[in-house]
């Protein structure tokens, strides 16, 4: 999909949209409704089969999803973008039709806790093998790679322990062996990360985060090439039904819009508070991307253009710690999302995480004391003010 505009601050307002054909209304218009009538017997039945472009029905494609499914397309330089009802709707319709039963899948060494539960399901009910891997090297991935490897599936930075994994490295491998890369870019957004310029070939977002920015929606978002996003438009997305609401998608719309200043103000608050914990007597480890003494930092340097708004850290102690820490604090939210307005905090290994067994967290690298912070847009140093009292509690 060609952009008109140079720089992704302009395409993220412009791209996608066009008022002239809304009657002239700036803002995209919400086309709340199931249906679309037809001219004639004849329109359904050209439509129906295909043969002629138009609206149906709301589950199989909606003006105003449509408009948000353009713009991230443009966004991250991908054919097509296809809009869901969560990002795990994502996830599972990219995978469902990426694989089948008996199939192979190798994932980055981490993964969000519910797409480390569907795999474990896949698993349970299709005979699927998964495997993990930190993706270091390329003999490391080629020695992963079965016959049967259908995806490979990574989250970069991964959450929570914010490791990174060089996209450019694994998708030269991949071509070798003719695999797809899906990537969930969920941490870095398009305004940070574009998979698909570094040669990977889906890429998924949980939009409940960054692209909507408020807290107010749950969705999820696929870019790739056309002809595969077309299959999951007929297939997974319609059959499975995890469509898009017309309102929600409008909410994105306008999210979008402030997507780049907003995370030009998450990533510069975050450096400063990653900064902070790093001299901190209570805590142990800090992990962000762009932090220069991170194992993967010129990974981040790489493919990223700012470190993000995501701050993991281990704290001195336990988990009774780790809990004691989060209830002191007065003006971070406790709460398992990110990427909203507000700086949210958690206990991966007992919230986010928790359906992952023990001993896979342990190789995850997600310990008792390992805290997950998205630091918001309030100013940096009341978010520090009020980590710096809760720490200063621990014994």
């Amino acid at each position: 999909m060609g952009k008109k505009y140079k720089h992704i601050e302009t395409a993220i307002i412009h791209d996608g949209y066009e008022d002239k054909e809304m009657l002239g209304s700036l803002a995209p218009p919400i086309f709340q409704t199931s249906t679309f009538t037809f001219d004639s017997a004849e329109q359904g039945e050209l439509r129906f089969s295909g043969k002629e472009d138009g609206y149906i029905y709301s589950r199989l494609g909606n003006p105003t999803v449509t408009i948000l499914e353009k713009k991230i397309a443009t966004l991250e330089n991908g054919e097509r973008g296809l809009a869901f009802s969560s990002g795990m709707a994502a996830v599972s319709a990219v995978l469902i039709a990426l694989s089948k039963a008996n199939d192979h899948i190798l994932c980055s060494s981490g993964l969000y806790g519910c797409t480390f539960g569907l795999l474990t399901m896949m698993k349970d009910k299709y005979n699927m093998k998964v495997d993990f891997s930190n993706m270091d090297t390329e003999e490391e991935i080629r020695s992963k790679v079965k016959p049967e490897t259908a995806v490979i599936y990574i989250e970069t930075p991964i959450n929570p322990t914010m490791r990174l994994v060089d996209l450019e490295m694994v998708s030269k491998v991949a071509k070798e062996f003719d695999i797809p890369v899906v990537v969930d870019n969920t941490f870095s957004t398009p305004y940070l990360q574009k998979p698909l310029d570094l040669g990977c070939d889906v890429v998924i977002h949980s939009a409940t985060k960054y692209i909507g920015g408020h807290g107010d929606v749950i969705a999820g978002l696929v870019v790739g090439k056309k002809e595969f996003v077309d299959k999951v438009a007929l297939t997974t997305l319609k059959d499975i039904g995890g469509v898009m609401s017309p309102f929600d998608a409008w909410l994105l719309i306008r999210g979008l819009k402030t997507l780049p200043l907003r995370m030009d103000r998450h990533c510069e608050n975050a450096k400063k508070i990653m900064e902070h914990l790093k001299n901190h007597p209570k805590v142990d480890n800090v992990f962000y991307p762009h932090d220069s003494t991170n194992p993967d930092f010129r990974i981040g340097k790489k493919q990223m253009r700012k470190g993000g708004g995501m701050v993991s850290f281990e704290i001195k102690g336990n988990k009774k710690d780790a809990q004691q820490f989060l209830n002191a604090l007065s003006m971070i939210k406790i709460a398992v999302s990110l990427g909203d307005a507000e700086s949210l905090i958690q206990h991966p290994a007992t919230m986010t995480h928790a359906v992952v067994p023990e001993e896979s967290r342990k190789k995850m690298g997600i310990t008792d004391q390992l805290i997950r912070l998205s630091v918001g847009l309030e100013a940096w140093p009341d978010i520090w003010d009020d980590l710096k009292q809760a720490l200063d509690q621990l014994k």
